[in-house]
């Protein structure tokens, strides 16, 4: 190749810039928003069990650990990457990555019918994921890793969140989903597994180490928690699910109005000529 032919090929290793990762996402929110119904389903069991497989190491990982508290969510957090990091590269469907199909809607390149059916099916396949996993995990008796203290850990996880007042909840949704819609985002601007696995790797952790709600990762959370004996105590089932509709509002809000509407009114917006 000359010298003039390489100047003018397009580079092929640089991220997308940041344009290019907006019409991306409204391409991508389309398919999303019109694949068939088994691969759907499918794609979000698996995306649910790898967020739950996420947790269960974050839950592992952040037991006994005598590295201070900081410390120890940092390490924490960069755990629980692995849900996501399995999410984007393996491929799956993750209810909370998927608000930002709102950007292909916004465009009208999809109908409101459209993306409500891709969260319902998205939403009820990551359920079925991360509820399945939890009972796998607990058959597998990982809560008496540590002599124990594993299942420790997972209960008092668990009974924070059932506990846990609706309005930091909600907020607490509202900015985690931001940190994951905007990881997600990250990742379609890379180029390579490795681009995509360090565009996961920070903001992911930032959400874990904040202490943020993630509503698919408390499907896990939670039901993991029941199987280890919260559910026999008074208020748990109702605090979970006042959790759950409070965390999930809160993802939509953060990933719908807080990247998804901040992108598209940023590149994707009709212009009109001055």
């Amino acid at each position: 190749m000359s010298t003039v032919q390489q100047r003018d090929a397009p580079n092929t290793t640089d991220a997308l810039a940041p344009r290019e990762i907006a019409a991306r996402v409204e391409s991508i929110g389309v398919a999303k928003a019109r694949a068939d119904v088994l691969s759907v389903l499918l794609l979000s069991i698996l995306a649910g069990a790898f967020i739950a497989l996420g947790g269960a190491f974050f839950t592992v990982v952040v037991t006994g650990s005598e590295l201070g508290f900081g410390v120890t969510r940092l390490l924490g957090g960069v755990a629980f990457s692995l849900g996501l990091i399995l999410v984007v590269v393996a491929g799956a469907e993750l209810f909370t990555g998927n608000n930002l199909v709102a950007m292909a809607w916004a465009s009208r390149l999809i109908s409101s019918r459209e993306l409500l059916r891709n969260w319902v099916l998205v939403y009820v396949g990551n359920v079925v994921g991360a509820s399945a996993t939890a009972l796998a995990v607990w058959l597998a008796q990982v809560h008496l890793l540590g002599d124990g203290a594993v299942g420790e850990t997972a209960l008092s996880i668990g009974l924070a969140k059932a506990e846990l007042e609706p309005l930091p909840a909600f907020f607490r949704g509202v900015l985690c989903n931001a940190l994951v819609c905007l990881a997600v985002w990250l990742s379609l601007g890379g180029r390579s597994v490795t681009d995509k696995v360090l565009g996961v790797l920070f903001p992911i952790t930032a959400f874990v180490a904040l202490g943020l709600e993630h509503s698919i990762a408390n499907w896990f959370f939670l039901p993991y928690a029941a199987l280890l004996g919260a559910a026999r105590i008074d208020g748990y089932a109702s605090g979970c699910a006042l959790n759950l509709i409070v965390v999930t509002a809160g993802n939509i809000v953060g990933g719908t109005v807080l990247v998804a509407a901040v992108y598209w009114t940023a590149y994707l917006r009709p212009r009109t000529a001055d």
